[in-house]
């Protein structure tokens, strides 16, 4: 063998050592996936036949089954102190979300993912991005409000379009001006918390201003 193979191999080695030093990590890793892709399994409801129909009550029993399975691999000890954190914390959050994590089962309309409101919500970013050109939507939001949503939706096909014109045609003025006060006073809301969370200091020194010019008079 060569010198130049010697090299090279004793390279190769040094890597492979390298590599295999995750080894531990890597079995950690897969494990917890499992935990995450067992979750997936029981609540996705890809398990349901005609004999064992998807109920509320079917996918609970199955959930809390496995639920307490978890719970007796966190009391034995057997884990590494990483495994056991994370553990502890995705039990603590499942407990914490199961009172209301298996509700709608029942509900073929009800979606079991939030993947299409995402999906929509990223429309309407889309749309507002094309026509503004800002990648940052917090403006648009604090104008409009919830109504964002419910244009992008009416809009979204031809012939609800047209439904939402009839509709619009058919408002009372009276009625729509009140909506139109109503409206206008949510933005403000929203602008507030805005600001307290984003511009907190600069916030509350001006209610310290207005509170101060209010004692006054």
């Amino acid at each position: 063998m060569s010198q130049a193979c010697e090299q090279k191999l004793k390279r190769l080695q040094e890597i492979v050592a390298l590599s295999h030093r995750w080894d531990s990590r890597v079995e950690q890793v897969k494990r917890m996936r499992e935990w995450l892709l067992e979750a997936e399994q029981i609540l996705d409801g890809s398990w349901a036949t005609s004999e064992q129909p998807l109920t509320n009550e079917a996918v609970a029993s199955r959930f809390d089954v496995w639920y307490r399975t978890l719970q007796e691999l966190s009391s034995q000890g057997v884990l590494s102190p990483e495994e056991q954190q994370c553990l502890d914390h995705f039990l603590q959050v499942l407990g914490n979300l199961r009172p209301g994590l298996i509700r709608c089962y029942e509900r073929p309309e009800f979606p079991r993912t939030n993947n299409d409101m995402e999906g929509y919500i990223r429309a309407i970013k889309t749309r507002y991005r094309r026509i503004s050109g800002r990648k940052n939507w917090n403006a648009y939001l604090l104008r409009y409000g919830s109504r964002v949503a419910y244009y992008e939706w009416w809009t979204r096909e031809v012939q609800r379009k047209k439904k939402l014109d009839g509709k619009l045609q058919q408002v009372d003025r009276e009625c729509w001006r009140q909506l139109r006060r109503a409206a206008s006073s949510c933005p403000t809301e929203q602008l507030k918390r805005h600001r307290f969370r984003h511009r907190q200091a600069a916030f509350l020194a001006s209610l310290e201003r207005r509170w101060q010019q209010a004692a006054r008079t």
